[in-house]
């Protein structure tokens, strides 16, 4: 892993999409087999997957159960948040966090230079970088520890 994190580094690559003609239930379906919160919102243009929105169990939750809505009425387009936030790859893991902080999101896609879909960055995989980097600095007092007790035997 590189000292200097970036995005692109930290990401899931493995990212669960949907269409905006997806039937509404079936990305519900989506996010329960794959067990995930979200779905990245794609068109496919010239054999890219390119992102134009994201569905969350939140705007299912709050867009159409809490509406009276009937899901199997509906498709993902229809629900999808359109206030699109991404990342790039090469943007540092301090950007990103702005950017979630900032835009109040804890899922961020990862797009290229076309706005193509690279990935998902997620608060869970900063939080797994962070728990690294914690544990790294625990060895190093431990280790300090270690070392002051060698010297003084």
């Amino acid at each position: 892993m590189n000292e200097r994190l970036n995005t692109g580094e930290i990401c899931t690559r493995s990212v669960t999409i949907a269409f905006r003609t997806t039937p509404l239930n079936g990305a519900a379906r989506l996010m329960r087999e794959n067990h995930v919160g979200c779905l990245v919102v794609v068109d496919e243009v010239d054999g890219q997957r390119i992102v134009v929105g994201v569905l969350t169990d939140r705007d299912i939750v709050t867009a159409v159960l809490a509406s009276d809505l009937n899901p199997a009425m509906l498709q993902v387009g229809e629900v999808m948040s359109t206030d699109l936030v991404t990342a790039r790859e090469d943007d540092s893991l301090i950007d990103l966090l702005r950017t979630m902080r900032r835009k109040g999101v804890r899922r961020i896609p990862v797009v290229g230079s076309q706005g193509e879909l690279q990935g998902i960055a997620t608060i869970d995989d900063v939080l797994d970088v962070l728990s690294e980097e914690l544990g790294l600095l625990v060895s190093a007092i431990a280790s300090e520890g270690r070392r002051e007790q060698q010297q003084r035997s």
